[in-house]
């Protein structure tokens, strides 16, 4: 298993011979609703896109998973999978094979490897966004959710060989956490006993500006979330590639 993270919550995922981009944020800015002045994002340096994708894969249908201007950039003819918020993005940009995938339900995407959508993060009163189960026969197994939301029926999956998820909290005053992971992922790690756990929603090569900038507060780090693995006798190791580092993730067989 071969993976690239590319800054906030994109990563190129190589698993069973299956190039995958997740969450893609690629070129230009990173708004929600135009709303430059509250929050913004930018690249000092362009981030070159990923060639010979099999898969676009998108959690949520919000701007930072469902980027519009990158998805207006990549191959239409590149198939897409996403949450139903995430498909209807895709969908009104012309991608031609998209499929949303309800929480429970399973896609298989070759003979050695599928996607089952689980459970992830609540957007609003009504919606439950996507976190996602990759399975390959040789390649192990791997697990994303960007915001730290984790569904108890993940207990039932274990084990999981590699978690990609926030391990540390972004806290607003009054709100509290709008990402979370300096609780839930050592939950997380209790539950799917993976080997592997690398951090997401972190800045990486990008710059940020705007009101909400000023009032997030980050709560937790890597080597905290790593102390508290071991005093709980768990071996899962954290890694934290650097952005556009190409990682090489060999599971072991477990025993």
């Amino acid at each position: 298993m071969y993976l690239t993270w590319l800054d906030s919550n994109s990563w190129l995922i190589e698993l069973e011979g299956k190039r995958i981009l997740l969450d893609p944020w690629l070129v230009g800015a990173l708004m929600f609703g135009n709303a430059g002045w509250l929050f913004k994002g930018s690249r000092p340096t362009p981030r070159t896109i990923p060639t010979n994708i099999d898969l676009i894969l998108l959690s949520q249908g919000l701007e930072d998973h469902a980027h519009p201007e990158t998805l207006k950039a990549l191959d239409h003819s590149i198939p897409v999978v996403g949450s139903a918020s995430a498909a209807k993005v895709a969908r009104n940009l012309g991608y031609a094979s998209v499929t949303a995938l309800a929480h429970g339900e399973s896609l298989q995407l070759s003979d050695r490897l599928s996607v089952q959508a689980v459970p992830g993060s609540p957007i609003g009163p009504t919606t439950v966004e996507n976190g996602y189960i990759l399975r390959g026969q040789t390649d192990g197994s791997l697990y994303y959710e960007p915001h730290g939301f984790h569904s108890p029926m993940l207990r039932n999956m274990a084990p999981i060989d590699v978690v990609i998820t926030p391990i540390i909290n972004l806290e607003l005053p009054l709100l509290g956490p709008i990402i979370q992971g300096k609780k839930t992922a050592l939950e997380l790690a209790k539950w799917l006993q993976p080997q592997v756990m690398l951090p997401t929603a972190a800045g990486g090569d990008i710059v940020f500006e705007g009101l909400l900038l000023s009032l997030l507060k980050a709560v937790g780090s890597a080597a905290d979330m790593q102390q508290a693995l071991i005093e709980n006798h768990l071996p899962t190791q954290i890694l934290e590639p650097k952005p556009g580092e190409r990682l090489e993730v060999n599971v072991g067989i477990r025993v």
